[in-house]
């Protein structure tokens, strides 16, 4: 027996035309709006961890309303400022991807570190920090050495500390590698503490080539300024800086450098050198007496020292030479000129040739301001157009060699600014260019032997230390 199942009852002509519009409109609101898949978009966001850059993709669903930035669920990026990241998620991304970073501890607000800037003083860092006038002069006169922190330089750092209540608790600065001071607070004011660092001391090798100047090649070999000085001074007595340099010429020196840390803070003396000049070489060593005399000596014992310096003024430039015959450029005529030119920046420092008693120290005529030495007996050395004299020069007083005693001017006859050197012989005025110098002694007889064992080692390295250079270079 068949059952029949019984029709469902026919919806009422008003419920099927409602249900009709609902489907149109849904038809109609798929054909305006995109689905949620096709318009999502992919934004990316480089973060800098130790590890590299890695990218990180944010999925973004238009359609979904702005969560406020304290709702749960907000996404851990600011989706209207650039896509910026959060300082706590930056964090907590860069220490999941490496453990090792650690968290930043706060700052300790008593403690601050001030660079000195163009312009500072010692009262306007002290503001800077939240110290006042009346903290300053407490400081300044609780310690009579603490005045040296005024005695600022740019780029100079002050490290601060301040007690709960804003005062001024120790301030310290390093003035260099090897020195540095400091103020703390005590029952009676304050106390001032200077610490000296004490550097390492060892022995350096550097070869250099000219090929332009003196002072460029000595730099490129690693030389300071001091040294590069010192090395000129060394040969000064054989070699004319100012005329003699030529390109090809080469110099070694073994030198002391001062450590520490392992970081160069400076340079001591210089202990042996060679100075190869127009192919003729000269050798240096530097070598203390038994009576506390130090000076160098050649690899025979012969002081480098002489009676008299080649040069008076360091690296200038000869802009007249001995004569006879010239014409002067002042008073057009033929006049004898009996000395040597030298042309160089105003206030260049001038140096006695060598030791004696400055007979004047004034005007003289042409001359202008002037200052003339007598050495011994025999020599004597005149120096004219000086802009001014150095401290201590005067007439009767005596001089050292190398003293600076005076710095180039242009006063008298002079068309600008140089040094007129003259040197006499017995009254009469000889070339100092041509002139043979007479020597200084050499080591004596009974420190020979010491002298040697010092030199041997020093010539030896020289001698390897270049080899090996020449070795390198060929390769």
């Amino acid at each position: 027996m068949t059952q029949s199942v019984p029709k469902a009852p026919p919806y009422p002509r008003s419920h099927l035309l409602a249900a009709s519009g609902i489907a149109a409109l849904l038809s109609l609101a798929l054909l305006v709006f995109p689905s949620r898949e096709v318009e999502a978009k992919k934004t990316y966001i480089n973060l800098e961890l130790e590890n590299g850059a890695e990218q990180l993709t944010q999925e973004k669903d238009d359609l979904r309303p702005e969560l406020a930035p304290g709702d749960q669920g907000a996404s851990p990026f600011a989706t209207n400022a650039g896509l910026t990241e959060k300082p706590d998620s930056t964090e907590s991304a860069a220490n999941s991807k490496n453990p090792d970073i650690q968290p930043e501890a706060p700052k300790d607000p008593l403690q601050h570190a001030v660079t000195v800037g163009n312009g500072d003083t010692l009262s306007t860092v002290f503001s800077r920090v939240g110290l006042n006038a009346g903290d300053l002069h407490e400081a300044l006169s609780g310690a009579k050495e603490a005045k040296q922190f005024s005695r600022l330089k740019i780029g100079q750092v002050l490290d601060f500390k301040l007690t709960p209540e804003g005062k001024l608790d120790t301030l310290h600065s390093k003035l260099s590698d090897l020195e540095s001071i400091s103020l703390s607070r005590n029952d009676k004011g304050y106390s001032f503490k200077r610490e000296l660092v004490k550097p390492d001391v060892r022995t350096t090798y550097t070869h250099g080539v000219i090929n332009s100047s003196l002072f460029l090649s000595a730099k490129r070999a690693g030389l300071s300024h001091s040294l590069t000085m010192d090395l000129a001074n060394v040969f000064g007595y054989d070699i004319d800086f100012a005329l003699d340099i030529r390109e090809g010429d080469e110099f070694e020196v073994i030198y002391e450098e001062h450590v520490v840390n392992d970081k160069q803070v400076g340079s001591g003396n210089i202990l042996a050198a060679r100075f190869t000049n127009r192919g003729k070489t000269y050798t240096a060593v530097r070598y203390t007496n038994k009576q506390g005399s130090t000076s160098y000596y050649n690899a025979d014992g012969n002081s480098m020292r002489k009676a008299f310096i080649r040069t008076p003024v360091d690296f200038a430039r000869i802009s007249s030479r001995f004569s006879m015959g010239r014409k002067h450029p002042i008073l057009n005529k033929i006049r004898a000129h009996k000395g040597v030119d030298y042309a160089a920046p105003r206030g260049t420092p001038i140096k006695a040739a060598g030791d004696g008693k400055v007979l004047l120290a004034g005007r003289r005529g042409g001359y202008g301001n002037a200052v003339i030495i007598q050495h011994g007996s025999s020599y004597r050395t005149l120096y004219g157009h000086m802009q001014g004299f150095a401290k201590g020069i005067r007439t009767g007083g005596m001089v050292k060699q190398g003293q600076v005693i005076g710095y180039i001017g242009t006063t008298g006859l002079s068309t600008g600014p140089h040094l007129h050197y003259e040197f006499q012989v017995n009254g009469r005025h000889v070339d100092p260019l041509s002139q043979k110098l007479p020597m200084s002694d050499p080591i004596a007889r009974g420190e020979k032997q010491r002298f040697t064992q010092l030199s041997t080692p020093l010539m030896a390295r020289m001698d390897q230390e270049k080899a090996t250079l020449l070795a390198l270079n060929k390769r």
